[in-house]
């Protein structure tokens, strides 16, 4: 920006700022498309864009609490340590909003050891010596302490769109002081419950005050306690030493080890392009638009574009349900990006796309067809059920700009006729078929009688090897790489509901527009990223692992499972028995009846009635909160709380498995076909939905019971064969940690073998208990987890927790070698690979923020683990699958859950089934260390797991 006279300094108290937007929105979360909570990234960014807009920086910065405060921690080793786990929410903004801040160019700070409020303290006071008017952005009161006549607290609020700014003379008439830095006497005096600083015993925020505006400050108090009386003044005199570490530990250090230099503040403007991209993965469109014009009204470079800047005096629905501040919104989004850069469309892009409706010209193109090396298809259907959907026509393209179209009739015999014309160029060995999310395409012309043989290449999972913690959609990949915006199908058939059209119905022309665009487009990413999975040594990967699981995925879908409804409606009945049982037992120990899926009466019973916490919170809507968090800490204040935890997952079991299986069986096969997805785990893992059959509880006897309903076949047993301890035994591989290999190959229970080193007895003599702690930390190892979350899961004090853990790097050393030199290597390269090559690129890895970084650090040591325990799997799945086809066996593959995979098997060949998959399963790669397998036959899932 440029230089100006009013010199002013916003700094941005990060975490105060991002639990605050959190929470403002938590009863009416923001949700993409995907179901990943952006609340909190949305809730700090928009409060960052309203604050750019309103108040205009010339200089601004976010800083970050960057590891524990080891200055205070040494003083008192509790402090801060009965903070709560943070909300998954948070975890997964931080990387973002770091992302969006680095596109932003806003400076993030955040030094080691010291608290945010250390950094902002000391560059507020280096800043007012350079003329600056500092503004702390937070809600936090601690800060009052720094106010001075040009530093002070800019607090924004949610209500009405005010901001509240305190200088000198707000917080003296606040707490009714003399100076501001009696603030830190307040809260010496008073305490904090929420950083653990325990403060004077008995003396609350109004007893402190009274202090203070009495005696100055806590020094003073304690030299004069004589002028206290009765049990005050014992209290006082008692809790002394730690009311002076009270005030120490409340003080903001002013002089932690950062420089100020002035330009590194300086608002610029943004990289929009990388901003823009960052908010289409979260799905923030309307929030790119406020960005632009918080912009556009001070940086006459931004203003160029030509947008009008003003301001609507009443609020969107959107801002009214959500509270939020925002600019009302004159342009809409493309118009946004075309006054940025002009994007791409149909109607101003040059092309050639035709039909062909002659059986002539459709034999003339398949001859063509089949001249090309590379040829991308696509199909338009009736339908996204793959069993139930009727073609309506297919497009072809081999060149950038240039696409065909053959429409289909709706009758299905002359349809097929056509399809017949077309099967050369489908059963080509030598053509490489190219599709955008190709199984769709597969199964489809499957049940209409049409293999898709010979190599292939799916555009969308070409682009997840690629960026795996990306977006893979066609339109967003058309949009990012293109810069072409296709023709949305709602603009032909209408948004999704009873009045949704059906394709066939549109004009032939603008089927053909639309059709053949898709795989005009598709070919064009074809040419991008095919040379791309090269230079990134993800061929072999791409060629021979996930492509030909395409096919097997494809098959396992198309058969789908059978389920025993009878067994279903047994389970339901039996659960509405347990439900009711349990809300009599519920009713009975609080001595009334109530609704129980009523969180307002629940938390009246709970924290009214029965008085289970005194220090229980309402929520804003003014009523407690009855979480399973919340709940899980009372377990042992009340017989009541297991019962209502049981309640809830029963009655979860119930309606999300019970009673909504049956409503998912086909009318088509009587069979249920879950989707597998490649592509929406970065980890590589295969995702299952409509319905998810990977989530269905196992831990409980009841969850359990619901895998006696998936069911074989007459004639038929199910064979569940199940990876044992595969991510252990691949860590020890990979890791070359020789105890634990040794253990793995004398055939020694993993955990117990654990447990006997860790607690140095033999182990025979291990205990339940021991041995269940070494397996928490055996798991917890792989997934980064420290002294705090072992001492929660285990019941060990975090004392007790970290000497096991240290004890546990001392049992394993190469294990802790490995770890850190997957961070080494992924600071050095950027990403981390698996047994097979598939590689998770780690943005943040070398992030400057402590927070960011870490989450990082824990992905390169656990995205190889668990990504090669998915490559495994996939190998040996097409594996089988070659194995079953060459020796003409009817067994069929139905489910993968994780690390198991189901199969139904005629029963004059299971066991030669089960010995086939258990082979292949367990040399699906060469390793040291033996991979085993479990393998159970039964007439059910339950039986055979």
């Amino acid at each position: 920006m440029t230089e100006t006279a009013d010199k002013r300094l916003y700094l941005i108290d990060a975490y105060a700022m991002i639990f605050r937007g959190y929470y403002a929105l938590i009863r009416n979360p923001r949700l993409t498309s995907s179901g990943m909570d952006t609340s909190a990234v949305f809730g700090f960014t928009n409060s960052l864009i309203e604050l750019i807009r309103r108040e205009k920086p010339t200089h601004l910065a976010v800083v970050f609490d960057v590891g524990k405060a080891s200055v205070r921690t040494e003083d008192f080793s509790d402090y801060k340590a009965n903070r709560s786990e943070t909300p998954e929410a948070i975890k997964i903004a931080v990387p973002y909003i770091h992302r969006i801040l680095e596109a932003m160019k806003i400076p993030i700070l955040g030094v080691e050891g010291y608290e945010a409020d250390d950094v902002i303290g000391t560059l507020s006071c280096k800043a007012e010596k350079e003329g600056y008017n500092v503004f702390m952005v937070t809600p936090d009161k601690d800060f009052g302490q720094l106010v001075t006549g040009k530093v002070k607290i800019y607090k924004p609020a949610v209500k009405n769109g005010e901001v509240e700014i305190l200088g000198v003379d707000e917080i003296k008439a606040k707490y009714g002081i003399d100076d501001p830095k009696q603030v830190i006497d307040i809260l010496a005096m008073m305490g904090d419950a929420v950083d653990n600083i325990p403060g004077l015993t008995g003396v609350g925020e109004k007893t402190a005050l009274k202090f203070v505006q009495e005696f100055g400050s806590i020094e003073n108090l304690l030299a004069n306690t004589s002028q206290l009386k009765g049990k005050m003044k014992e209290k006082v005199e008692a809790s002394a030493e730690m009311g002076l570490l009270s005030k120490k530990l409340a003080t903001i250090i002013c002089d932690v080890p950062v420089e100020f230099h002035q330009e590194q503040y300086d608002l610029e403007t943004p990289d929009f392009e990388k901003v823009k991209e960052i908010f289409e993965e979260i799905e923030f469109k309307r929030l790119y638009e406020n960005l632009y014009r918080a912009f556009a009204q001070q940086d006459p470079a931004v203003q160029q574009v030509g947008l009008s800047v003003q301001e609507s005096p009443e609020k969107t629905k959107e801002q009214k349900k959500t509270g939020a501040v925002q600019l009302d919104l004159f342009a809409s989004f493309e118009e946004l990006d075309h006054a940025t850069t002009t994007k791409k469309t149909a109607e101003n892009n040059d092309h050639i796309y035709q039909y062909i409706d002659t059986e002539k010209g459709q034999k003339a193109l398949v001859s063509n067809l089949l001249k090309y090396k590379a040829v991308c298809f696509d199909t338009e259907t009736t339908s996204l059920d793959e069993l139930q959907a009727e073609l309506v026509g297919m497009s072809f393209s081999y060149r950038n700009g240039l696409s065909y179209y053959v429409p289909l009739s709706a009758n299905r015999g002359e349809a097929l006729q056509t399809l017949e014309i077309f099967r050369p160029f489908f059963e080509s060995k030598n053509v490489l078929k190219i599709a955008h999310n190709i199984k769709y395409d597969y199964k489809v012309l499957q049940q209409h009688g049409i293999t898709v043989k010979g190599p292939m290449f799916d555009t969308m999972i070409a682009h997840y090897l690629l960026n795996p913690d990306g977006r893979h959609g066609m339109d967003y990949l058309s949009e990012v790489y293109l810069n072409y915006i296709p023709i949305p199908i709602e603009s032909i058939i209408g948004k999704k509901g009873k009045k949704q059209g059906n394709f066939r119905d549109a004009d032939l022309k603008i089927q053909t527009e639309y059709a053949a665009e898709d795989a005009d487009v598709t070919f064009q990413l074809y040419e991008l990223f095919a040379p791309q999975l090269k230079k990134e040594n993800l061929e072999d990967l791409f060629f021979n692992v996930e492509m030909p699981l395409m096919q097997v995925l494809a098959k396992m879908e198309l058969a789908g499972v059978k389920l025993d409804e009878e067994w279903l409606k047994k389970e339901s009945t039996d659960l509405e028995n347990d439900l009711k049982n349990l809300e009599t037992k519920i009713f009975e120990l609080s001595g009334e009846v109530f609704n129980m899926n009523s969180p307002k009466q629940l938390g009246d019973i709970l924290f009214e009635k029965l008085q289970l916490d005194p220090k229980a919170k309402k929520t804003r809507t003014g009523q407690y909160s009855t979480s399973e968090e919340v709940l899980q800490k009372l377990v042992s204040k009340h017989d009541i709380i297991p019962h209502i935890l049981e309640y809830r997952t029963y009655q979860k079991l119930k309606s999300t498995y019970v009673d909504a299986l049956p409503q998912q069986i086909s009318p088509v096969d009587q069979r249920v076909h879950t989707n597998f997805s490649q592509t929406t785990a970065a980890t590589g893992r295969l995702a299952s939905v409509n319905p998810n059959l990977q989530n269905i509880p196992i831990r409980t006897l009841r969850g359990q019971q619901i895998r006696g309903a998936f069911v074989a076949g007459n004639g038929n047993k199910i064979i569940s064969a199940d990876y044992s301890q595969i991510e252990l035994r691949i860590i020890a591989e990979i890791s070359g940690e020789e105890n634990m290999i040794n253990a793995f190959l004398h055939g020694e229970d993993i955990h117990a073998s654990t447990a006997a080193k860790l607690f140095k007895i033999p182990i025979d003599e291990v205990s339940k208990l021991q041995r269940s702690q070494a397996k928490t930390v055996n798991f917890g190892i792989i997934y980064g987890q420290g002294a705090f979350g072992l001492a929660e899961q285990t019941g060990l004090s975090r004392t007790e927790a970290k000497q096991m853990i240290d004890e546990y790097y001392r049992t394993y050393p190469k294990l802790k070698e490995y770890m850190a030199g997957q961070v080494k290597k992924a600071r050095e390269a950027g990403y981390v690979e698996t047994v097979l090559k598939r590689k998770r690129i780690l943005k943040d890895i070398n992030s400057n923020n402590f927070v960011v970084r870490g989450h990082a650090e824990r992905n390169a040591v656990n995205a190889p683990i668990q990504g090669s325990a998915a490559d495994i799997i996939k190998i040996a799945m097409i594996r089988i699958d070659e194995e079953l086809r060459k020796q003409q066996m009817q067994t069929t593959m139905l489910l993968q859950v994780h690390d198991e995979l189901i199969f139904e098997s005629p029963e004059i060949e299971v066991d030669v089934a089960a010995q086939l998959i258990k082979h292949e399963m367990e040399h699906a790669v060469t390793t040291r260390v033996p991979l085993l397998v479990e393998v159970g036959i039964g007439d059910n899932w339950l039986e055979a797991h």
